[in-house]
């Protein structure tokens, strides 16, 4: 028996082994794609927004005809905005970064379609802009939600990844740190507000 014994003490550490890396390799394979199905989710509430800006769009076309050059804007960014996707698989601080900056332009250019509107209060008054408008701010708190939720479940995968003595099997097994979601860069200065 105590021939054995050795034999025995090896078969139980790697089976221990075997079950350790086992359990971070799914605990870690469920919080990636956790984050990759919570940034499919802020993709999501992207499109969300681009979808409803044609039919801004069209609304203040009726009463704004002459702001031509701001309705383009709007249009070009969407364009812009749309065509600026990131496979989940492929998140980098870089694509990230891509991403952002389409979102940031689509966003100053509604901002400046929607502070043109001030000019017209006859559309301001119209039932169809008024919902579209109402829809918009509802998305971009979404945007902002799912953003946040995506963030947090990132945190989460990180934190898996980096701890000891997971940190050491993280590398092994292929995963690496995933990008968050920044602020727009300027978004931490307060905007000028004139009267």
């Amino acid at each position: 028996m105590k021939k054995f014994l050795p034999w025995i003490v090896v078969g139980i550490l790697a089976i221990g082994l075997y079950s350790w890396g086992k359990g971070f390799n799914n605990t870690a394979v469920e919080h990636e794609a956790n984050a990759k199905t919570a940034w499919s989710n802020v993709e999501s509430a992207y499109q969300r927004r681009a979808d409803l800006i044609p039919n801004l769009v069209s609304t203040v076309k009726g009463y704004a005809a002459h702001e031509k050059e701001t309705l383009e804007g709007v249009i070009k960014a969407r364009s812009e905005a749309t065509k600026t996707t990131i496979d989940a698989n492929n998140l980098t601080p870089e694509t990230m970064a891509q991403f952002q900056q389409a979102q940031q332009g689509l966003t100053g250019a509604l901002s400046k379609l929607l502070l043109t509107v001030e000019r017209y209060p006859e559309l301001k008054a119209n039932q169809n802009f008024l919902e579209l408008q109402s829809q918009l701010e509802g998305t971009e708190n979404r945007i902002n939600v799912e953003r946040n939720r995506y963030n947090q479940i990132v945190n989460t995968y990180d934190i898996h990844i980096k701890k000891f003595p997971g940190s050491l099997l993280a590398g092994l097994f292929g995963f690496e740190e995933m990008p968050r979601y920044k602020s727009d860069p300027g978004s931490e200065k307060a905007p000028k507000v004139e009267f």
